[in-house]
């Protein structure tokens, strides 16, 4: 596990499945008042094609619920592809040994997924959310809608859980804010607590640094590693500072495949990054946070 070479699958590490070896790391570092962990997600042997283009080859990837997992490679290696295959917005063709599992179901309705697990694009907002209230916009989560429309019917529960969500991201103060009159840092925050209205088990969370200044991706990276304590972190990104210390594994993607899978200090090193970018890398590393020039 975790050696990069051209056929693009990684190695396997011994000692069992994913989730065995989250089990036995959980174990050693003293804690056992948890329950077991529940496996999330199983890739085995999948192809996604997007139009008339295989984007994705012979993925091989498991996690198990409550991991704190990076997927980390160049832009345009196959990571947004990943995404909506995780996500279940796209599905992988059907071939001899593929499986695909959320949560051991091969299908599933978004809105009910989404349950489960809370999904935070690198985009920000579509065109009805600027107008909507902050409070709003963490709410229309419990719809997976732009905004609140007249249709919708708000309870009191979810009212509460859209304020203890904002309140997790340190962003209760924009509860009366218009979204369109927020920075990026601000905008970001009330997306991800919309995300935490279902209390999901896991986030996914795609370029979360992407258009933010340095102030506010220090800002986001710190209340982050305050929801990890509660939920599983699954962060694509090509920056390593979005790395949390918290995060122990490292999923390396180059041109459309996994070419490695293992512990962030084995994989964290500027020989495996340089040939995962393709420049020569120089690292430092501060706090628990690595950092490349």
């Amino acid at each position: 596990m975790g050696t990069l070479h051209k056929s693009g699958l990684a190695e396997q590490a011994p000692g069992g499945t994913q989730q065995e070896r989250v089990e036995t790391r959980r174990k050693a570092d003293g804690d056992t008042a948890s329950p077991p962990l529940q496996p999330f997600l199983r890739m085995r042997n999948v192809d996604v094609a997007r139009g008339e283009k295989i984007v994705l080859r012979r993925v091989n990837l498991e996690i198990a619920e409550g991991e704190h997992v990076a997927i980390l490679g160049p832009n345009g290696c196959g990571k947004s592809t990943l995404i909506k295959a995780i996500t279940s917005e796209c599905y992988p063709i059907v071939g001899p040994g593929m499986e695909r599992l959320i949560y051991g179901r091969e299908r599933w309705d978004l809105m009910e997924l989404r349950k489960h697990l809370g999904v935070v694009s690198a985009e920000l907002p579509g065109e009805r959310t600027p107008r909507t209230l902050g409070i709003d916009a963490v709410v229309s989560g419990f719809f997976s809608s732009s905004t609140l429309w007249p249709n919708l019917e708000v309870t009191a529960q979810m009212r509460e859980r859209a304020e203890e969500a904002l309140a997790r991201m340190q962003a209760s103060h924009l509860r009366g804010r218009w979204v369109g009159e927020m920075s990026a840092g601000e905008t970001r925050r009330v997306m991800i607590a919309r995300a935490l209205v279902h209390r999901p088990a896991m986030l996914l969370l795609d370029e979360p640094s992407n258009a933010l200044d340095l102030a506010a991706q220090r800002e986001l990276r710190e209340i982050l590693r305050g929801v990890a304590r509660t939920a599983g972190i699954l962060m694509v990104t090509h920056q390593l500072a979005d790395i949390l210390p918290e995060i122990h594994r490292v999923v390396m993607m180059r041109d459309g495949e996994i070419v490695a899978d293992g512990a962030k200090g084995e994989l964290l090193t500027e020989r495996r990054l340089s040939e995962l970018f393709g420049v020569e890398v120089t690292l430092t590393e501060r706090n628990g946070y690595w950092h490349s020039w």
